[in-house]
């Protein structure tokens, strides 16, 4: 662990805490259409056009993700970009029937998974103590944790993709099991959910199915 201490641990926090009140003054809040875009008119597509993701875009995704809240920073998401054939045909074998053709033609469908030796890199992630101590052996918690934080972090992926003008898809007809056995047999990572993302054929879509209320589901205590 390398973490400051002392005169240079006040001076870190005093410099965090100055930031983030001048981001607040820069932004006070997201546009309406900024919101529009990443979520109130957002949209889950099922088909793509063949513009292609650049390589940078996915960097781009990638650290807009990361720098999204987990519990600890554990950061336990894991990433596997699909996009080639032989990945496509692999990640086909889980999916259900009416899965193929929107995988297929996503230019891109990210894996999204959790590591359930998350805890191992809190020394470098969460630098200010060992709290290896609160996982080892305990593998109810561990999983329940990377599955919580990894899934906050597939939520992230989403809105960055949004807010980066991609658009994307989440599936939820496939079989977690053949993808694990595909792509992380051996390892310590598990699946969560496959995303496609890509360039919408908006040809596709049909109207936004309804919403709850505030005060259907919300109450106060």
């Amino acid at each position: 662990m390398n973490a400051p201490v002392g005169e240079a641990l006040d001076a870190a926090r005093a410099e965090a805490q100055d930031d983030h009140r001048a981001l607040k003054v820069r932004i006070g809040r997201l546009s309406e259409d900024s919101i529009d875009l990443i979520l109130r008119e957002a949209r889950s597509h099922y088909a793509w056009t063949d513009q292609p993701v650049a390589d940078e875009l996915l960097h781009e995704m990638f650290e807009i993700m990361i720098a999204g809240a987990t519990s600890m920073n554990t950061l336990p998401a894991r990433i596997v970009w699909v996009r080639s054939a032989e990945g496509k045909e692999r990640l086909a074998k889980s999916l259900k029937p009416a899965n193929l053709a929107k995988m297929a033609g996503a230019p891109v469908t990210a894996i999204v998974a959790h590591d359930l030796k998350f805890w191992t890199h809190l020394p470098e992630l969460f630098p200010h103590e060992d709290r290896r101590h609160f996982f080892e052996g305990k593998d109810t918690h561990i999983a329940e944790t990377a599955y919580r934080n990894g899934t906050l972090q597939g939520a992230y992926l989403m809105i960055a993709a949004r807010a980066l003008g991609l658009d994307v898809g989440a599936m939820s007809g496939f079989s977690n099991q053949v993808v694990d056995e595909e792509f992380f047999a051996g390892t310590s990572l598990k699946s969560n959910f496959p995303l496609n993302i890509g360039y919408a054929d908006e040809a596709a879509l049909f109207q936004k199915l309804p919403r709850f209320s505030f005060d259907q589901v919300c109450d106060f205590a």
